[in-house]
């Protein structure tokens, strides 16, 4: 016979249970994911928990392992931050902002040589994320230094960086070079690969001969998606081979990647001193990468608004499909393709398709919206609109070298009249849309009319449902 249990004691004895219960269960998670806290007013002798954290990002660092979230707390941390360990596919290693607060890693306190390389670094690490975190305040007055907001290099896998802020990078010597998110695969064959840099924001830097964000080398199966880059004075977004960062020529090229949903925006290399008063910073650059999908990213109030080629002779960027992107309002053209002097490579296989360029060519430098340079070979532009600025120029095609590229069902757009349209076609000037179709023998059911933007002024690029580019262009 069971012996009763008076209610209280059964009370008593169900939470016992129930406490121990939950005890097991926590300690069991924390075999498969540990958490350690660091604050500005911490000490590396504390355990690391949130009532008692760390002080210094280098001590997380030491102790996050596979499975292990840094959670780091509001304030100024004033030292670099060097990823230690790896984690795995199942449990990476994460830094990440505590709830809604803003911790920023400054450079501001490093001297001399310490301004050098990433306030971030993440050197031949996999499955490591960043999330939520301000990077600042690095700059540097030698040609020999190279300051990096968030550096990511050598090989690795499943690296992603999330909605950080990177800013006030800076190099202020005329040879000098910075980058705000730098990827740099330098070993072979192992690449960087399976890489996520999604909802960033990169602006306010002064970036010399470099870039804001940049991959480069041995990079592959790449996503560059929801970024907002902005305020530089060097190329916003660059894909990047054949510069000899990676050990193996064939593997030194960017490639197998996507760039989408961008917003890419005030980008000039006017004023900076590697460039003077050249107008020549891309929004988005393809230089030498392969097999990449540029779509579907809003670009404008830039040099230019996207650029593909290769800037090394004999190379091209190839297999490169720029599609659903907005392009408005950058100095010198919307979309280039081809290298910008015989010096150069160019530009292969390459589709250009459902874009608007709109009245890019502000700077009245007669690039249009769409400018074929050197060895633009074997594309296809098709079901684009483009809209002429006051320059009228809407296709600049300069070379004769630039053969067997397709143009077709394409819409153009000169406000004063087909007639006043301004093309180049395989470098012979031409006046009016009717002449360029019979000297080209281009554009078979493309047309030029207005395509009826929702609200242009707004920047509203959607077709109303009477514009007539629909039965050009399609839906």
């Amino acid at each position: 016979m069971k012996r009763a249990i008076p209610g209280i004691l059964l009370i008593l004895f169900m939470t016992v249970i129930s406490f121990g219960c939950q005890a097991m269960t926590e300690e069991a998670g924390a075999k498969q994911s540990t958490a350690y806290h660091v604050a500005t007013n911490g000490n590396d002798k504390n355990p690391g928990t949130k009532q008692k954290p760390f002080r210094t990002l280098k001590k997380a660092a030491s102790m996050a392992k596979a499975g292990t979230t840094i959670y780091v707390r509001g304030g100024t941390y004033k030292e670099k931050l060097i990823v230690r360990h790896s984690g795995t596919k199942k449990a990476p290693v994460i830094f990440q902002a505590y709830g809604k607060e803003k911790p920023v890693i400054s450079g501001a306190s490093l001297k001399g040589n310490q301004a050098d390389g990433g306030l971030v670094t993440i050197d031949q690490k996999s499955y490591i994320t960043l999330k939520g975190l301000t990077v600042g305040h690095l700059k540097t007055n030698k040609e020999d230094l190279t300051p990096v907001g968030i550096f990511i290099k050598g090989s690795g896998k499943g690296v992603k960086l999330l909605n950080n802020r990177v800013y006030d990078i800076q190099t202020t010597h005329k040879n000098g070079n910075a980058h705000g998110i730098a990827v740099y695969g330098t070993k072979a064959p192992a690449a960087i690969e399976d890489i996520e840099i999604k909802g960033n924001t990169v602006e306010k830097l002064k970036l010399g001969f470099s870039e804001a964000l940049v991959l480069n080398g041995n990079v592959t199966k790449f996503r560059v998606t929801h970024n907002t880059v902005r305020h530089t004075d060097n190329i916003g977004i660059d894909l990047i081979g054949f510069e000899n960062v990676a050990p193996s020529k064939k593997y030194d090229q960017v490639r197998n990647g996507v760039v989408s949903r961008n917003k890419v925006y005030e980008i000039t290399s006017v004023g900076n001193p590697a460039y003077g008063k050249d107008i020549s910073a891309g929004g988005i650059y393809v230089d030498g990468g392969k097999d990449i999908v540029i779509d579907h990213n809003i670009t404008h109030h830039n040099d230019l608004g996207i650029e593909v080629t290769s800037e090394h002779k004999g190379k091209m960027a190839d297999r490169i499909r720029i599609e659903h992107n907005q392009v408005y309002l950058n100095r010198y053209t919307g979309i280039s393709i081809g290298g910008y002097d015989k010096k150069r490579g160019g530009t292969t296989n390459t589709t250009i398709s459902h874009n608007i360029l709109y009245k890019n060519d502000t700077a009245g430098l007669e690039g249009g919206q769409l400018l074929m340079q050197y060895q633009a070979v074997n594309n296809r532009i098709t079901s684009n609109i483009m809209t002429a600025s006051a320059s009228h120029y809407l296709v600049v095609n300069l070379y004769g070298v630039n053969q067997k590229n397709i143009f077709q069902k394409n819409v153009y757009d000169d406000r004063k009249g087909a007639k006043a349209s301004q093309w180049v076609w395989r470098g012979k000037w031409m006046e009016g849309y009717k002449t360029y179709l019979s000297k080209s023998g281009q554009d078979k059911g493309s047309a030029h009319l207005n395509p009826q933007f929702v609200n242009e002024k707004k920047y509203d690029f959607r077709l109303k449902k009477s514009s007539p580019a629909k039965k050009i262009i399609g839906n």
